[in-house]
């Protein structure tokens, strides 16, 4: 991810999502969920539809770690991002690749973010993937 001329809560919110992302990898559940709301919610690529709060984000992690294995790939390639008062929005493309040898593949990321007590929390994600031709 790069930074040009990013106002001071857009490079608070990159490195929020820098961090996240290291956390992934890492497999680092507690990382994982530290800055998100205790009431998000998440549109994801496997179903179901929607995981609606922490408990449920969580879920969703430990399906994805069994998928990502030791040696997968999660990392954030594009990223724009704009914040204006107590909310923030990030959008960007990530690439994604379980621990088989099967290709990497593009994961379209949104996330909206609202400041709580001067520290920015994720209320929503949502991941998708491009439909197939």
């Amino acid at each position: 991810m790069t930074t040009t001329n990013a106002s001071a809560p857009e490079a608070q919110v990159r490195d929020l999502l820098a961090a996240w992302t290291k956390a992934v990898r890492a497999r680092d559940m507690q990382s994982v969920l530290v800055n998100h709301s205790p009431d998000i919610v998440m549109f994801d690529v496997p179903p179901p539809d929607q995981w609606r709060g922490i408990q449920a984000y969580r879920e969703s992690w430990e399906l994805f770690f069994r998928y990502f294995g030791d040696r997968g790939e999660f990392e954030i390639t594009e990223m724009d991002i704009a914040a204006s008062g107590d909310l923030a929005y990030g959008y960007g493309l990530l690439q994604c690749r379980g621990s088989s040898d099967s290709a990497a593949f593009p994961v379209r990321l949104t996330v909206c973010l609202r400041r709580v007590d001067d520290a920015w929390m994720i209320v929503h994600e949502h991941h998708s993937v491009p439909a197939a031709d």
